[in-house]
């Protein structure tokens, strides 16, 4: 059977809008060619989440954001994605917003909820929402209570600088120049003095040896004369004693 030039035309141009749909749905991260199922959540803020970003469970890549669009007056957002049918949550589970990395990168991931009791989620059902900071937002907890410590040590830091900038002005730099000026000469001097008093003991040695040797000789002398002193005293005393004791001794006998 042959086919006119004008529905030759027409397949091609179905053929290559299908494809372009085709395309266009797998770039944005939905594959047309399998099952999937819609879902809702509400944020009142997506933290920079973008459509066409994945959604995971457990890690794993099931599905991608749809479209993100504000739901009502408030500001508050809907954010539409699909998820395969590979895996069965319950209408109980949780869409959290993540960060996929520290540089930035937002992702959807479904916490499933694993209570028998829950019913299980359904296409167009709209799941609890929640948003983890991740590592990210830890790290920013810990950062901003640092933040003000960090101020205050920069704002003391830059006044000292500037008390001393004005502290070392010209005139307090010169006259800082000149004390170190001053005190380098009496180092200098100090160590003239010091090789003087080197000079003058080399070339004295033998004499304050000999001195030291004689001094050492009358200390010794002095000893012993003080030694023979003190055992002259102490032998007149002792005589004086003994007489004294037989003078005692010729009364108690007269007095017998």
């Amino acid at each position: 059977m042959k086919f006119s030039k004008e529905i030759k035309v027409g397949i091609l141009t179905v053929g290559a809008i299908a494809l372009f749909v085709f395309g266009y749905q797998y770039l944005k991260g939905r594959n047309l060619l399998t099952d999937d199922r819609s879902f809702y959540a509400v944020y009142d803020n997506v933290e920079g989440l973008t459509a066409s970003a994945p959604v995971t469970i457990n890690g794993l890549r099931v599905g991608n954001i749809d479209d993100i669009d504000f739901l009502d007056s408030s500001g508050r957002l809907l954010v539409k994605f699909h998820v395969d049918e590979s895996f069965k949550f319950s209408s109980e589970s949780i869409a959290s917003v993540y960060s996929t990395s520290l540089i930035g990168g937002k992702a959807l991931a479904i916490i499933p909820n694993y209570d028998s009791k829950a019913r299980p989620a359904k296409p167009g059902d709209t799941l609890m929402s929640n948003t983890d900071n991740g590592f990210q937002g830890k790290l920013m907890d810990e950062f901003f209570p640092l933040k003000d410590k960090i101020e205050h040590m920069v704002v003391s830091a830059d006044s000292v600088l500037t008390a001393v900038n004005k502290t070392l002005n010209p005139t307090t730099r010169r006259a800082i120049t000149t004390s170190l000026e001053e005190v380098n000469s009496t180092l200098v001097q100090i160590r003239l003095f010091s090789k003087n008093a080197n000079s003058v003991l080399t070339d004295n040695r033998e004499k304050l040896d000999r001195t030291i040797t004689n001094l050492d000789a009358t200390t010794k002398n002095f000893a012993a004369i003080s030694d023979t002193l003190a055992q002259v005293k102490i032998a007149g005393t002792v005589k004086q004693l003994e007489s004294a004791i037989a003078k005692f001794n010729l009364v108690l006998d007269d007095v017998a």
